[in-house]
């Protein structure tokens, strides 16, 4: 068993061994997930969390890289979660070595760690968001969470950020993928990496013209930027980090960010239970009561959704 109150203390301090563990602790659904989660709910709620999205070969983690180096210039403490496709022979994160994040490997004000989707759809680790609850408690200023590359679902980081960054970049399409998949709804402010390239001023006014496309906004509404980086070379990424902070600004003045997390715990919620509630079905193959409703669908006695509803009735008690 793990001493949780120990392990939180030493979290708390800035150990990434002690990060590291509670994010295992995580990921691996501990039976102690839950000492761990009643630990970390007090030290919760100060992290301004960033997700970063986009097609795969954008530069997402060049951009979370040199917003890691921003941020640090400014003397915030960072934590990046990179979600990686999941390796098909151990379950772990395929590109999880973060080779293009090695320059700050060795800094003790970033945290750096890769998480396996696990065959998760939306872009996401399952355990997402309790591993963001963990830097939070940590003491983490900023979240970065890099998604896997970005396909017609894997829009989920909408749901788990307080801002959503979308990246894009000329020649790749992008512009086509932009208009489909749900990518104009989710983000908050829209980069086009490899701005040194060919075709990169189209893509912003390709981009420019389908949000202007898109729902209509009031006056005081929050109109997303378009900002052109280079993040290989760090061009442009005080501006990124300037859209950021305005939006948070922006946020926090008329109540969205309260909402948002707001949101983001109540799906929290319905998934762990919704997750519990599926386990416990999952127990009931060869129960009698299971067999018993299945003969009576099979009879014509009974439609399968009023056998459901007696099945959630004796699974709750209600």
């Amino acid at each position: 068993m793990v001493d949780v109150p120990a392990l939180v203390a030493q979290a708390r301090e800035g150990r990434p061994r002690a990060v590291a563990r509670l994010i295992s602790l995580v990921e691996g659904a501990s039976p102690q997930l839950r000492e761990v989660m009643a630990a970390l709910a007090p030290l919760t709620g100060n992290a301004y969390v960033v997700g970063l999205t986009g097609s795969p070969g954008v530069g997402k983690s060049t951009s979370t890289s040199a917003l890691v180096t921003a941020y640090r210039r400014a003397g915030k403490r960072v934590g990046v979660l990179a979600v990686d496709p999941s390796s098909p022979f151990s379950g772990g994160a395929l590109l999880g070595d973060r080779v293009r994040m090695s320059e700050h490997a060795s800094d003790p004000g970033v945290y750096i760690r890769s998480m396996a989707t696990r065959g998760h759809l939306g872009g996401l680790a399952w355990s997402a968001p309790q591993a963001i609850r963990v830097l939070d408690a940590a003491g983490c200023d900023v979240i970065l969470v890099e998604t896997v590359g970005v396909g017609q679902s894997e829009v989920e980081i909408a749901g788990q950020a307080d801002t959503s960054v979308v990246l894009l970049a000329p020649g790749m399409g992008d512009g086509i993928q932009a208009a489909k998949a749900g990518i104009l709804e989710i983000g908050d402010v829209y980069v086009v990496n490899k701005a040194d390239r060919d075709g990169a001023d189209a893509t912003a006014r390709e981009l420019n013209h389908m949000l202007g496309l898109g729902e209509a906004r009031g006056p005081g509404d929050w109109r997303p930027p378009i900002v052109k980086t280079v993040a290989a070379r760090g061009e442009g990424v005080d501006e990124v980090v300037e859209a950021l902070e305005k939006h948070r600004a922006w946020m926090e003045e008329h109540g969205v960010l309260a909402e948002r997390r707001k949101a983001r715990a109540a799906r929290e919620v319905e998934t762990i239970t919704i997750t519990a509630l599926r386990e416990r079905i999952g127990d009931l193959h060869g129960d009698r009561r299971l067999d018993a409703l299945a003969e009576r669908i099979a009879t014509g006695a009974l439609d399968p959704y009023a056998a459901s509803d007696e099945l959630l009735a004796s699974l709750t008690g209600n």
